[in-house]
């Protein structure tokens, strides 16, 4: 199984700006994999879905917006995610391509209000790149 088998479009309009006052009405799509049939429920019915001895495990990270756009030197465009801040300025960070920067690039962002140097890099299964600024 790649990373990519999970790619889909998703138009922006459908991406939730803010959580649903009450989480238990959010939405719950159910695929049936042996009837190959689509329902549309609410998250507390997902109970009605889980037999005994099975686990639900809860995600209760949180997201910060730090996607950032830049350029390297060449004028090649970057795109970071930023994951970790490790220590003052220095952030762990997902790089597309990350294949194309190496230890001790620069990178500009905005007008140049910003600049970053690769730290150091570390390759990862998928093929995206973790990178420290």
């Amino acid at each position: 199984m790649k990373v990519t088998d999970f790619d889909y479009y998703l138009p922006k309009e459908l991406i939730a700006q803010t959580p649903i006052e009450k989480r238990d009405e959010s939405r719950l799509m159910v695929l049936n994999r042996k009837t190959h049939t689509i329902e549309h429920k609410t998250f507390k019915d997902i109970i009605d879905y889980l037999e005994p001895g099975e686990v639900l495990v809860r995600n209760n990270t949180k997201v910060i917006p730090a996607r950032l756009y830049g350029r390297k030197e060449t004028g090649a465009h970057v795109e970071f995610l930023l994951l970790n801040n490790i220590e003052g300025d220095i952030w762990e960070c997902i790089v597309r391509p990350g294949n194309k920067l190496h230890v001790g690039a620069k990178v500009i962002f905005g007008d140049g209000l910003l600049k970053a140097e690769v730290l150091d890099t570390m390759e990862r299964r998928n093929k995206k790149s973790k990178i420290f600024i």
